[in-house]
C-alpha cells in the first residue's frame, strides 16, 4: 500500500512537472510567433495608411528559415504567397486560416505537421491584404520533452520499486509482532493454550499492544489455574460433608429399631454437616467473586462495624472473652463485605483461644490478637491461602476459607492484611483499610 501511494505521488508530480515544462517550452515558441505576425501586421498598417505607433512596428525582422520559422501570406481568395525562406514548406491553408483572411475569424494557434516536420503555427489577420501564417519548427521541443519524459518514466519506475522494497524491508519489523499476534489468537483458539506469548521488544504502539497481550494471556491463565485449583480444592472439601451426611441419611433409613437418644444424635449431626456444608457454599461464592469489578463503596465507620462483629462474636462463642479498644475511623469500602472479613478474623480467632483482643485505630487498621498457640513460622506465607489448614488447625471445624476471603476482600478494597507473632505468643492478624477522604 505504501508503494502504491508513493507511486501515484510520483506520477502526479511527473504529470505537474511535465505540464509545466511543456507549457513554457509552448510559450516561448508562441511569444516568438506574436512577434513575427506583428511584425508583419506592421507593415501591412503601413501599406494601407494606418498611422505607425503600434509595438509590432518597432519588432525587429523574424528571423526565417532552418530553426528560426517560416511565414507565408493568405489572400482572401484562398491564394498563399511564400514570405520566407526560399524553399521552405507550403503552410496548409485551412478553413479557419481562411476565415481569418475574410476577416470573419480571429487569430489562432495550431499544431501541423508538414513534410515530416511538426510545426507551431499562428494565423494572423492583416486587414483587407489578407490574413499571415508564422510557424516555428518544434522538433527542439519535442526533443526535450521526450527526454523527459523518458526520465520521468524511469523517476516513476525506480522510485516506486525502491518505496515497495523499503516498505517490504521495514514492514517485515513492524508487522511481525501483529503477525506472531494473529498466530496467538489463532493457536489459542484452536488448542485452548493460554501459555503462548509473543516477544514484545519494541516500545511502539505494536510493541504496546504485544505487551498488553501477554499480560491479559498471563491473567487469564493465572485466573484459568486458580479456577481449576478452586474446583478442584471444593470438590474435595465437599466430598466429606456429603459423605457424612449420606451415611447418616442411609442408617436413618435402615435401622428402623434405631433408639430415640441414638435417631437424635444421628439428627444433629445431619444438622451440623449441613450447616458445614452451607458455610462451605457460602465461602466458595464468596471466593468466586475474586476478579470482578471492584465493589462500590461509602463510607463506613468502621470502628461501629467491628463492634457490631464483636457482639456477634461473643454471641456465638460465648465462652471466648472479646475485648474491643476502638477510636473513631471512617473508611470507604462496601459494609457487607468488610463485615464478612472481621467476622472470619474474629471466627477464626476464637477458635484457637479463650481471649481475644480487638483494636481499631483511627487510620483505618483492625488488628485482632489471639492468645492461643499461634502460627508456626512455616505456615506464615501460606495461611492466607485457600483451603489451607495449618497444624494446629487440623482437627477442627471450618472450611479453611476464611482467611483467604479476608486477603481476597482487602485487596478488593485496596488494602492488605498480614500475620504476626507477638513475642508473649498468640497470633496478630492486621487488616489495613484505605480511609475515606476528608
Amino acid at each position: 500500500m505504501s508503494a502504491l501511494i508513493v507511486g501515484v505521488t510520483l506520477v502526479l508530480a511527473s504529470l505537474v512537472a511535465y505540464a509545466a515544462v511543456r507549457g513554457q517550452q509552448r510559450g516561448q515558441v508562441d511569444d516568438a510567433l506574436r512577434g513575427n505576425a506583428a511584425f508583419y501586421q506592421g507593415l501591412a498598417a503601413r501599406a494601407s495608411g494606418v498611422p505607425p505607433g503600434r509595438p509590432g512596428e518597432r519588432s525587429p525582422p523574424p528571423s526565417l528559415g532552418g530553426p528560426g520559422g517560416y511565414a507565408q501570406l493568405v489572400r482572401p481568395n484562398g491564394n498563399a504567397i511564400q514570405l520566407g525562406p526560399a524553399g521552405g514548406p507550403a503552410l496548409p491553408v485551412t478553413r479557419q486560416a481562411l476565415q481569418i483572411a475574410n476577416g470573419d475569424a480571429g487569430g489562432g494557434f495550431s499544431d501541423r505537421d508538414v513534410d515530416g516536420l511538426h510545426l507551431r503555427v499562428l494565423t494572423a489577420t492583416l486587414g483587407p491584404i489578407g490574413a499571415v501564417q508564422v510557424a516555428r519548427s518544434l522538433e527542439d521541443s519535442d526533443r526535450v520533452l521526450e527526454r523527459l519524459r523518458r526520465v520521468l518514466v524511469a523517476l516513476v519506475a525506480v522510485g516506486t520499486a525502491l518505496a515497495a522494497g523499503v516498505s517490504r524491508l521495514f514492514s517485515r519489523r513492524v508487522v511481525a509482532p501483529v503477525t506472531a499476534l494473529t498466530d496467538a489468537a489463532e493457536h489459542i483458539e484452536a488448542t485452548g493454550d493460554l501459555g503462548r506469548r509473543i516477544d514484545a521488544d519494541g516500545h511502539d504502539e505494536v510493541g504496546r499492544m504485544a505487551a498488553r497481550f501477554n499480560a491479559m494471556l498471563a491473567r487469564l491463565q493465572t485466573s484459568q489455574a486458580q479456577q481449576r485449583q478452586l474446583v478442584a480444592d471444593a470438590s474435595h472439601e465437599l466430598r466429606t460433608p456429603v459423605t457424612s451426611m449420606r451415611t447418616n441419611v442411609e442408617v436413618l433409613r435402615d435401622a428402623p429399631a434405631m433408639s430415640e437418644g441414638d435417631r437424635r444424635a444421628l439428627l444433629d449431626d445431619v444438622v451440623e454437616q449441613a450447616e458445614e456444608l452451607g458455610n462451605l457454599v457460602a465461602d466458595l461464592i464468596a471466593l468466586a467473586r475474586d476478579g470482578e469489578a471492584p465493589p462500590a463503596t461509602e463510607d463506613v465507620r468502621l470502628d461501629e462495624l467491628v463492634a457490631e462483629a464483636v457482639v456477634r462474636a461473643r454471641r456465638h462463642a460465648p465462652a471466648v472473652a472479646f475485648t474491643l479498644r476502638a477510636e473513631a475511623s471512617v473508611v470507604s469500602a462496601a459494609p457487607d463485605r468488610i463485615g464478612r472479613a472481621v467476622n472470619n478474623l474474629l471466627d477464626n480467632a476464637a477458635q484457637h483461644a479463650d481471649r481475644v483482643e480487638v483494636t481499631v485505630s483511627a487510620d483505618g487498621v483492625v488488628a485482632v490478637r489471639d492468645h492461643g498457640p499461634g502460627v508456626a513460622p512455616e505456615d506464615v506465607p501460606l495461611v492466607f491461602d485457600r483451603f489451607y489448614r495449618g497444624a494446629t488447625a487440623r482437627g477442627r471445624s471450618g472450611s479453611g476459607l476464611g482467611l483467604a476471603i479476608v486477603r481476597q476482600v482487602a485487596e478488593s478494597h485496596g488494602g492488605s492484611v498480614r500475620v504476626e507473632s507477638p513475642e508473649d505468643g498468640g497470633a496478630r492478624f492486621v487488616l489495613s483499610l484505605p480511609g475515606a477522604p476528608a
